[in-house]
């Protein structure tokens, strides 16, 4: 990021100073103060288990700058009423100056993936802003604007924990494109039902000007309920015969790769992605028309995907022992559980296909039904063996038995034991191929991690 002064930054979110110059620089911001840098502001965050003003000490014994509080601390420090409407305040002032097209994307799966993409196929148009990781939420996305001098185009991820996150986070980043991946199941606890979750995603649509850009899949179920919250244009993507981008071709080449054809304005392109699964040329058709929106060419765009740099732990590839691990545990969903299903069932196999799949949390009331349907693929699917783990995934082999899957090679455990998970990747043989796929709080990648 380009320095900025503590009076510069205490103006800019209006908050004011204690116990420091106004002339003292701030090089960079810290919300943990195990990973505080010298001149970083360190951000006083209330959690739902921890206080950051508690932590203002150590910040400052690390070298900040100052704290950024919400109430007077021993330390230097900028007093603010509220932190995230301070932070949204910082992110405005930075958003004003910015000229470029700003990409707003939200869904309920795939939205860093299509970052990526998209970040991948609009950079021809100069140097990209974008949300690094996945800084979504309203403490980090209004930091992803401290790097924003120089940049032609933002692509900027939106996460929804509530009703009117979006709301917020589009308040300040001022999208002039939104792109809605998808309207699924993840995160359904805290808004109670897929309307609720439309609802909320719809805030980033609702949000744009009206001579912006919606960019929505035209095989959603919200589609036409989508459409009617825009003020925009709308543009649709996906794999039917009405989606103006369309996915015309997809043939997945290996565990790590696949070939897509895209269709759009006439014009029809090819590129190769560094990942697997249908729901991955959905994401990147969506990343075309996004960019296309933004005024690339449509070959140029479809071209530049095969640069993206797709995040780890979403399908990702582990040799292990002459066999494959599919590592897919960044988080799941009913959704993107049955995509990775899928995925894994579309590639030649010289051995087995097997499958660990931990419980899916944040499904609220939608819980039973959600694990059954990852049953009902299970069965659809080749996958000869599966480990289950947490007391919910009684369900995936409830459904899974009653649609023909053989008892006999379900494994059950009721409460996650990540040695037992080890335990069972280790039957792996050579030319075997195994899904490991879970919600984050499981963090079933240990199980590829060596016992200390």
């Amino acid at each position: 990021m380009k320095p900025i002064s503590v009076g510069e930054f205490a103006e800019a979110c209006g908050g004011s100073i204690h116990g420091v110059e106004p002339f003292r620089m701030i090089a960079g911001f810290a919300l943990d103060s195990r990973e505080v840098k010298t001149g970083d502001l360190f951000l006083a965050i209330k959690g739902a288990t921890h206080d950051g003003h508690y932590f203002v000490q150590q910040a400052a014994e690390a070298g900040a700058t100052a704290a950024l509080v919400e109430h007077p601390v021993d330390v230097p420090h900028i007093l603010v009423k509220n932190l995230v409407n301070a932070l949204a305040k910082f992110a405005a002032w930075r958003r004003a100056s910015f000229e470029g097209p700003v990409i707003g994307i939200t869904g309920s799966n795939g939205k860093t993936t299509t970052k990526e993409m998209t970040a991948a196929a609009v950079s021809t148009l100069g140097p990209v802003l974008k949300s690094p990781a996945n800084k979504n939420t309203e403490y980090t996305s209004p930091l992803v604007w401290e790097d924003a001098e120089g940049k032609a185009v933002a692509v900027v991820e939106m996460a929804m924990r509530g009703f009117g996150q979006i709301a917020h986070l589009a308040a300040f980043a001022k999208p002039t494109i939104g792109v809605v991946t998808c309207i699924g199941t993840a995160h359904i606890e805290k808004v109670g039902s897929r309307e609720g979750i439309f609802k909320a995603k719809a805030e980033l649509l609702s949000s744009l000007p009206r001579r912006g850009t919606a960019v929505i899949w035209r095989e959603d179920d919200f589609w036409a309920d989508l459409c009617d919250r825009s003020h925009a244009k709308v543009r649709s993507f996906g794999f039917s015969q009405e989606a103006e981008c369309r996915v015309v071709g997809y043939r997945a080449l290996s565990w790590d790769a696949c070939l897509v054809r895209i269709s759009l304005d006439g014009q029809v392109g090819e590129v190769k992605l560094s990942a697997l699964g249908r729901h991955q040329a959905r994401n990147a058709a969506a990343a075309v028309l996004a960019a296309h929106s933004a005024g690339v060419d449509v070959r140029v765009a479809i071209e530049c995907l095969e640069s993206a740099q797709l995040p780890p732990l979403r399908l990702e590839v582990v040799q292990k022992a002459h066999a494959t691990v599919i590592l897919d545990t960044y988080n799941a969903s009913p959704d993107s559980t049955v995509a990775a299903i899928q995925a894994v069932s579309e590639v030649p196999c010289s051995g087995r296909r097997i499958a660990v799949l931990g419980e899916m949390k944040e499904l609220g009331d939608f819980t039973e039904s959600g694990h059954r349907l990852v049953g009902k693929a299970l069965a659809a699917s080749p996958i000869e063996l599966v480990l289950l783990t947490g007391g919910p995934t009684r369900f995936i082999a409830d459904e899974a038995t009653m649609a023909g899957y053989p008892a006999r090679n379900i494994v059950s455990d009721a409460d996650l034991d990540i040695s037992h998970v080890r335990e069972f990747l280790k039957q792996l043989e050579p030319g075997d191929v195994a899904l490991v796929k879970g919600s984050r709080a499981l963090g079933l990648e240990r199980a590829l991690e060596e016992p200390a």
